[in-house]
């Protein structure tokens, strides 16, 4: 019986209450690496990573590798992207052992992203159902265009009420996922907090609200004509939450032009050290280097270095607001130089989820996994400074 040790929520800064909307450096993976690593106490090494999500880019044969090394986990952990929404990641949570981290991200009109921890303790999950028709009334084609048969009336008579029947649960249910509050209303027989989100990520949602309530029973996810229940039992559970107040993003300009074009061997050499954030650890005089050298900057040693990782804890050291216009980039934006922990290093990063101009010397933060650029269609991954005041965690 798979149980929910520990459980992360996370949303965007920007938007509303109603409407989130993603930072420009913001993806499904990024905000997936946001909401496992809350999920994941120190130490904690999974066996298993599954991410469930229908957002692309998707890298063939790279996105697992990307995910693994932003989680920093071993880069042999078992992982796989399974492209679905919250039916298919209740699917995967009935089915988990203990030692899983479980994803769902999405980045469409809810973005957000939530994990569970599966372990040996906490509220327990067993599967309490599953009815699935096709009633294909969105599409995605093979080059990610949606295509969409606008008509709410069939979608909620032949669509969610029959998969809501073919559930045949007992008794009514304490969440449905992937329905507006209204809608879902109908099913609990009582009013409800609208969730966040409604694609894979929500079912993780409805179960932390349930946890906040401490209530057991049925919980649903409903996708298109597909519903999935699992039955929830309350017990302790650690609940963490990213979800900052919404501000208002603010108003940058994007520049046309040719996109700088991507190295790939580059990328190769320099993937460890800016996904994993790793520096170069010299083994004659134990000098840090960022990125790593063949030949230590404190000593001269040669060909001695290993990668050691860095403090994600952060001080601005100096920092700058650019406005010449980068095509590719939106602007204005910050660069910052920051102090890693208690280290002698420092790392140039781009400034997110603040409003340029605000990361002032002495500013605390920390370093998080972001989308740099996209070049030639690759996303290209790396660190970015995000300041404490932009970044309130429960």
């Amino acid at each position: 019986m798979p149980r929910i040790e520990v459980l992360s929520t996370y949303l965007p800064t920007w938007g509303t209450e109603s409407k989130r909307l993603l930072s420009p450096d913001e993806d499904a993976i990024t905000m997936a690496v946001a909401a496992g690593r809350g999920a994941l106490p120190d130490g904690s090494e999974p066996a298993t990573v599954v991410l469930v999500t229908r957002d692309f880019p998707i890298i063939e044969g790279g996105s697992e590798p990307v995910l693994l090394a932003g989680l920093d986990l071993a880069a042999d952990t078992r992982c796989q992207i399974v492209l679905g929404g919250g039916p298919q990641l209740l699917d995967a949570l009935g089915a988990a052992e203990p030692g899983t981290l479980l994803i769902g991200s999405e980045t469409g009109t809810t973005p957000g992203a939530a994990a569970a921890l599966v372990a040996t303790t906490g509220a327990a999950v067993v599967p309490a159902g599953r009815a699935g028709r096709s009633l294909p009334v969105r599409v995605r084609d093979t080059t990610g265009t949606i295509a969409e048969y606008d008509d709410p009336r069939l979608l909620r008579e032949r669509g969610v009420a029959v998969a809501m029947a073919g559930l045949d649960l007992t008794e009514a249910p304490i969440a449905v996922a992937g329905l507006s509050a209204k809608d879902a209303a109908t099913y609990l027989g009582k009013k409800c907090e609208p969730l966040p989100t409604s694609g894979a990520s929500a079912p993780l949602f409805a179960i932390a609200a349930a946890l906040d309530h401490q209530e057991s029973g049925a919980v649903v996810a409903v996708e298109q004509a597909s519903a999935t229940a699992i039955r929830l039992t309350h017990s302790p559970t650690r609940v963490t939450r990213h979800e900052p107040s919404p501000r208002p993003q603010p108003k940058r300009r994007e520049s046309a032009g040719a996109d700088i074009k991507i190295s790939l061997p580059a990328y190769d050499r320099a993937f460890d050290g800016r996904l994993r954030l790793r520096a170069g650890k010299c083994g004659s005089c134990r000098q840090l280097d960022l990125p790593q050298r063949y030949r230590c900057s404190g000593c001269g040693a040669e060909d001695s270095t290993k990668l050691a990782a860095l403090p994600r804890t952060a001080t601005v050291y100096t920092s700058v607001s650019v406005h010449v216009p980068v095509p590719g980039l939106l602007t204005p934006y910050d660069l910052a130089i920051v102090d890693l922990g208690d280290t002698d290093v420092r790392l140039l990063a781009p400034v997110t989820d603040a409003e340029p101009g605000t990361a002032e010397i002495g500013v605390t933060g920390s370093v998080v996994l972001r989308r740099i650029s996209v070049r030639n269609g690759v996303p290209d991954y790396g660190y970015a400074f995000i300041p404490d005041f932009a970044e309130p965690t429960t």
